[in-house]
């Protein structure tokens, strides 16, 4: 009787169709070996032609003959389980009772389960290992006193270079102007004027905007003793809009791109009054102007239209 594996293999027949394969190439070779030959070693072209004809049908029935016997033992070889035996785990699939202890077909779902796993965690590696943030989970382990302390290099950015950048901003847009100081030390204030729409304090590190206040263009900057005033405007809900844009204008490898890019945002409010929204079409909506611009195409849209 024919060894049957736990895989649902039948051993001899594999073997008799690995043979019957071999028999199939013979005869296929025998059927173009006639073709190639051609009609020989008859005087007349009558016998040649019924010794030709006669010699490839024999071989064609071989053939047919092979080919029947490949199918019949395909079906004797059986097909091989989904479930691949685990070394000698492969083993506790002979067990009679799996109904009551499948072991092995728990143990098959958590290898696969845990294949899966590992190759969703290596395409996460891979995603995380894209990003430029210093701090990661690889760090976890490292000792607080054996990790170096690097400065990130936004903030150590001198003056002079951060005066630069915000001269050539300036320059860019007639429109807008900047008044640039540093009222505590190194960290500098942007006095942004944009024509007489708006009034925008923009706090900076280096040329990391920290934090940005919107006013209305006759609203006070500055409080009776002097300190610029903190408190947005209640209007316009501009400064909430202000403060999405710095989290989407977000590049650390070049801060000076973030900067420009947040102001011709900013540049955009110069028709806060005069832009109608794009999907309404009005220009007041419960008395309000479309206070909301697109990050990409600078189109204007009321609070309720842009979502």
């Amino acid at each position: 009787m024919a060894d049957v594996l736990s895989v649902g293999v039948n051993l001899e027949a594999f073997a008799q169709a690995i043979s019957a394969i071999q028999a199939l190439r013979s005869s296929v070779s025998r059927v173009f070996d006639c073709l190639k030959d051609g009609m020989r070693n008859k005087e007349t072209l009558e016998g040649r032609e019924k010794a030709f004809i006669a010699h490839f049908q024999d071989n064609l029935h071989s053939v047919n003959r092979d080919l029947n016997e490949l199918e019949r033992l395909s079906n004797l070889v059986g097909k091989p389980s989904e479930n691949h035996p685990l070394h000698n785990s492969g083993l506790l699939s002979l067990d009679p009772v799996q109904d009551k202890t499948p072991l092995y077909s728990q143990l098959l779902q958590a290898y696969k389960w845990s294949n899966k796993l590992q190759y969703h965690a290596g395409l996460a590696s891979g995603l995380l290992n894209q990003q430029s943030l210093k701090r990661s989970a690889n760090q976890m382990g490292v000792s607080a006193k054996r990790r170096p302390k690097a400065q990130p290099t936004t903030l150590v950015l001198p003056p002079q270079y951060v005066d630069d950048v915000i001269s050539r901003i300036d320059r860019m847009f007639p429109e807008m102007t900047i008044h640039l100081s540093r009222p505590n030390g190194t960290s500098a204030m942007l006095l942004v004027t944009l024509g007489k729409v708006l009034k925008v304090i923009v706090v900076m590190r280096s040329l990391f905007i920290d934090r940005t206040i919107v006013k209305g263009y006759n609203e006070n900057v500055y409080t009776e003793d002097g300190k610029v005033s903190t408190l947005a405007s209640f209007v316009f809900s501009v400064t909430d809009h202000a403060t999405t844009a710095l989290l989407h204008y977000q590049l650390p490898q070049m801060p000076d791109v973030v900067v420009r890019s947040f102001m011709t945002w900013l540049r955009s409010y110069i028709k806060l009054f005069q832009a109608p929204c794009q999907r309404c079409g009005k220009f007041l909506q419960d008395g309000l102007p479309p206070t909301w611009r697109d990050f990409r195409t600078l189109e204007a849209f009321h609070d309720t239209c842009r979502q």
